[in-house]
């Protein structure tokens, strides 16, 4: 049933508009149903007014607002929350995707970069200087969340985590104020976002250490759906060198030129490789993927890095619908692999792919309570989704992810990886940050003591 937002106080939105240069949209306004979308159709939300930042003073007087006026407020950067929190019904939208100023220093080999950025704004910007650092797998997401959340790769194994490579961050506080967070300056709160989301205020810009990286060798291979592949996959991980970023991906084949056409929407696996070491070693890193198995279709290349991020991109637009699990492993257990390949063959669609993330090499030389991302002792990250046409298509198969979730869970470590966490998670928020949990509720008490920002796998204060 559709419901009528909720109408706020003419003098308030005047007053509200008079304090920002970007735009205010309301219901009825003819963008407005564009202004609420987001990434995820599954969250059909009708938000009271739509803030289209455009500088630091926009977020000020929006989060002011929302504080003020006790509304809810909801944040969107890149707006791939799978859970909905870029959105929300009767509240506040602060919406950053018109702060996409991006400066890079070659130097220095940074990037500052504003709040609503995606990483293909990043990628562009930085390959210009043959720079880059880890950040996602499908480039219009945005900076922001993936960052906060702590930032899976292509580039993690030999980078670290997107929040690994932070210097600092301007952050608007729950009670408007502006501050500069690093090491030294608000370090409490510097530590919390790097891993603890969205919880802690609104972060305008980040300054992202970069890395020397330009054209890499990588592109997916595909191999029938088989544990022996799967556990030379383990192996070939184990023993590389951490230059190779390699996603293993299992689900059905996708309808792509480069795989037969018998071979569309039938079981597969596969690694989507990215290696950013010399050109010489490229065809080592090919005999290597071989070897894994039967390749039944493979588009292997040297590329620009910024390509190796928009691989997915026509497999996920914007508008489908999604719900997801995540887990940590040590190692990829045998029940783990066995867990992979009996719910692989049911996926109920070609763009629901279960994506395991290779997390050793640089991710385990931080210290799981250097940041509020705590699992440094997880080797793979694991993401389940089903990613449908239709709400009800999605909602039907959301047994089959708990099913898949459930069997994964006697050999995973409890928690997960909070952007791979959906909306029914909430429960799960103490296990996913271990024993940095108790600090970071310290943390929340201090900036956001009434909650402001809970749109989010929140940390109560």
């Amino acid at each position: 049933m559709i419901t009528s937002p909720q109408v706020l106080d003419g003098r308030l939105l005047e007053r509200l508009r008079g304090a920002v240069r970007g735009g205010v949209v309301e219901p009825g306004a003819p963008d407005y149903d564009e202004a609420r979308r987001v990434y995820n159709a599954l969250h059909d939300k009708r938000p009271a007014i739509v803030v289209r930042a455009v500088d630091a003073g926009d977020v000020i007087a929006t989060v002011d607002f929302a504080r003020e006026q006790h509304l809810q407020l909801a944040v969107r950067g890149g707006g791939h929350s799978v859970a909905g929190y870029g959105t929300c019904d009767d509240g506040v939208v602060l919406d950053l995707g018109r702060m996409r100023g991006i400066r890079v220093d070659p130097r220095a080999r940074t990037a500052h970069v504003e709040g609503g950025c995606t990483w293909a704004d990043v990628n562009h910007a930085t390959y210009a200087f043959g720079l880059a650092t880890t950040g996602g797998i499908v480039s219009t997401t945005g900076v922001g969340g993936l960052t906060t959340g702590g930032g899976m790769g292509h580039l993690a194994r030999r980078c670290g985590l997107a929040c690994d490579n932070l210097l600092s961050v301007d952050l608007v506080t729950a009670d408007g104020s502006f501050v500069t967070c690093t090491p030294e300056r608000h370090a409490d709160l510097f530590w919390a976002v790097r891993g603890g989301g969205g919880n802690f205020g609104v972060v305008t810009s980040f300054v992202h250490r970069l890395h020397p990286v330009a054209d890499v060798f990588g592109g997916p291979v595909f191999y029938p759906l088989d544990a022996e592949v799967l556990r030379r996959y383990r192996e070939l991980v184990a023993g590389s060198d951490e230059r190779l970023g390699a996603l293993l991906i299992v689900g059905l084949g996708p309808p792509v030129p480069f795989l037969p056409e018998h071979w569309h929407g039938r079981p597969l696996c596969g690694v989507v490789a990215c290696w950013s070491g010399p050109e010489e070693d490229d065809e080592d890193i090919r005999a290597q993927l071989a070897a894994l198995g039967p390749v039944v279709g493979q588009h292997l290349g040297r590329i620009p890095y910024p390509l190796v991020n928009t691989l997915f991109d026509e497999l996920v637009p914007a508008g489908l619908f999604h719900y997801w699990k995540g887990s940590f492993t040590r190692g990829l257990p045998n029940g783990a692999l066995d867990a992979l390949v009996e719910y692989g063959p049911t996926t109920p669609s070609v763009q629901s792919v279960t994506v395991v993330f290779p997390l050793d090499g640089a991710c385990h030389r931080v210290a799981p309570g250097d940041t509020a991302f705590s699992y440094r002792d997880a080797d793979y990250a694991i993401a389940l989704s089903p990613t449908l046409a239709t709400r009800e298509d999605c909602e039907t198969h959301q047994g089959w992810v708990r099913a898949f979730h459930r069997a994964l869970e006697p050999h995973a470590m409890g928690g997960g990886y909070v952007n791979f966490m959906d909306g029914d998670d909430q429960d799960r928020v103490r296990v996913n940050y271990r024993g940095n949990h108790a600090r970071l509720v310290a943390v929340k008490r201090r900036y956001d003591p009434g909650n402001l920002f809970r749109l989010n796998h929140n940390i109560a204060p």
